[in-house]
């Protein structure tokens, strides 16, 4: 009897020890790369060398059907606040340097609703969501932020934020004469083309750095290495780790051990430094023997830009549409001995899913307050969805303008004008595109199943009463305003004074 009670005392001592453990709640590490495209990666079949992202994907699960948005700061915003991005931040594109608008201070972002659940959050690399003090990630959840506030080709053109690695410089008087012609041009969203600002390099709220060609070449390193010291620091405690690469948006700035070494040109190169930064966080995460209790998600922001070298085959379309290529990302989910290894699911999830199913899994309260657009995709992750997927259908918005609705296998482009190129456009007709058996969109079949057409068409006048089918509907929360916003970094390189530091080089 004296074994059996010491037996006991024993297990009863390490259950409540388990469940009391500061590691009891997941962890959770959400990497987002820009514009890399749908076959730009090993697991979604690119000749392309990414031995992590391969090893990922065995240990993992391809969402093969993961929906983001057409461009940048639209799919942040889904991201963060759980949203269609018309809803949290509607603008007709993305957001530019010292922009009078941001995503609302009031919006209730995936850091606030894990830090109120006892998680340390960190975001690192491109936020994209305003870029003044009011809108960075250190207002909307995150103990600490490192990156460049926006994409890095929104500076000058003498910095090498116009151009490839190699390329010529645009002439000094050239650019002037531009810059002078953007001025005009600017409104609310921010300063445009030539007439951008030096770019900064921030952590939290203060300029460290100026991000020229030396940064530019620099910076997934930068964002690497902070990425895993801000794992190793709280590894004893809950964390959220969000890691917006820059990378590979253009213009393509792979570090010297990655350059010339891909098949595919200059953004394969930067896509073997993502995946290098990949294996590095993984490894941490296995280091640490954190791994059966690290939720990771690796996707992009948007579909790859074809002109900048990216594939996204089998897709149709390019970023900034909403023809699959531009709209749909290569996503893999890992966590070991919970999501099950080497599978795929063609089950629609999307931006706006992960705060929900972070906030299942971290036991953490949803905002009562307002409407979300996301749900819980584990069942899905998991592959225990019985029946009913979570989400049965997709509304795909361009900026103000809804285009296309996805019900199932049918896709149902709203308005498309017919005729090849160089002919003689024929009136805009619905499109309609069976996903499972034409991933490319290259059959249209409205004519054969009418009915079909009409049941999404009754979908899109259904949404018209809320975001609205083309500018600002009733549903459409307000963005976030500031009356005189300002450059970190104006012109003459003078750094806004409250956002003062100690800036140096970068290399």
């Amino acid at each position: 009897m004296r074994h059996s009670f010491l037996y006991l005392t024993i297990a009863l001592a390490a259950f409540f020890c388990a469940t009391a453990a500061p590691g009891a709640k997941p962890n959770f590490i959400v990497i987002n790369i820009d514009d890399l495209g749908y076959a730009d990666i090993g697991p979604y079949g690119s000749d392309n060398r990414t031995p992590h992202l391969d090893r990922m994907a065995a240990e993992g699960r391809l969402l093969t059907s993961h929906y983001a948005a057409p461009v940048c700061s639209p799919s942040r915003a889904s991201l963060m606040t759980g949203c269609y991005p018309k809803r949290a931040l509607p603008i007709p594109h993305v957001l530019f340097p010292a922009g009078a608008v941001g995503l609302h201070p009031d919006e209730i972002t995936i850091a606030e609703v894990l830090k109120q659940a006892g998680y340390a959050t960190a975001c690192i690399g491109k936020w994209h969501l305003g870029d003044q003090p009011e809108f960075l990630p250190t207002r909307q959840g995150f103990d600490y932020y490192f990156g460049i506030p926006y994409s890095n080709d929104m500076g000058p053109a003498a910095d090498g934020s116009k151009s490839n690695p190699g390329k010529p410089l645009p002439d000094p008087n050239e650019a002037a004469a531009k810059a002078a012609a953007a001025k005009q041009q600017t409104d609310e969203t921010g300063l445009k083309g030539f007439a951008q600002t030096p770019i900064p390099l921030l952590e939290n709220e203060t300029v460290v750095g100026r991000v020229r060609v030396e940064e530019q070449f620099a910076v997934t390193r930068l964002y690497t290495e902070r990425a895993v010291r801000f794992i190793r620091e709280h590894h004893d405690q809950p964390f959220f780790v969000y890691l917006p690469h820059t990378a590979v948006h253009f213009p393509l700035y792979p570090s010297e051990p990655f350059m010339g070494k891909s098949p595919n040109g200059l953004i394969g190169d930067w896509a073997q430094e993502v995946d290098w930064s990949i294996g590095q966080v993984l490894d941490t995460v296995r280091e640490l023997k954190l791994d059966e209790n690290t939720f990771v998600l690796f996707t992009s922001d948007n579909g790859g830009a074809l002109n900048h070298g990216s594939n996204n085959h089998p897709l149709r379309g390019s970023k900034g549409s909403t023809f699959e290529g531009g709209i749909r990302t290569c996503t893999i989910a890992w966590w070991p001995g919970k999501i099950p290894a080497g599978t795929r699911t063609d089950a629609m999830t999307s931006m706006m899913d992960v705060l929900p199913t972070l906030a299942h899994l971290a036991g953490a309260k949803l905002p009562d307050d307002r409407k979300l657009d996301g749900v819980n995709q584990w069942p899905v992750l998991t592959g225990t969805a019985d029946g009913q997927p979570p989400r049965d259908q997709f509304f795909y918005f361009r900026g103000f303008k809804l285009e296309a609705v996805r019900s199932g296998p049918w896709k149902l482009h709203l308005a498309l004008a017919g005729g090849a190129p160089g002919q003689k456009k024929t009136p805009p007709r619905p499109q309609l595109f069976h996903l499972i058996d034409d991933i490319g969109e290259t059959k249209n079949l409205a004519d054969e199943h009418p009915e079909v057409v009409e049941r999404l068409q009754a979908m899109a006048r259904a949404i018209d009463g809320d975001l609205g089918l083309d500018g600002i509907g009733p549903g459409c929360r307000p963005l976030g305003r500031v009356a005189a916003p300002l450059p970190a970094i104006d012109h003459d390189g003078t750094v806004r004074p409250e956002m003062a530091g100690a800036v140096k080089r970068f290399p």
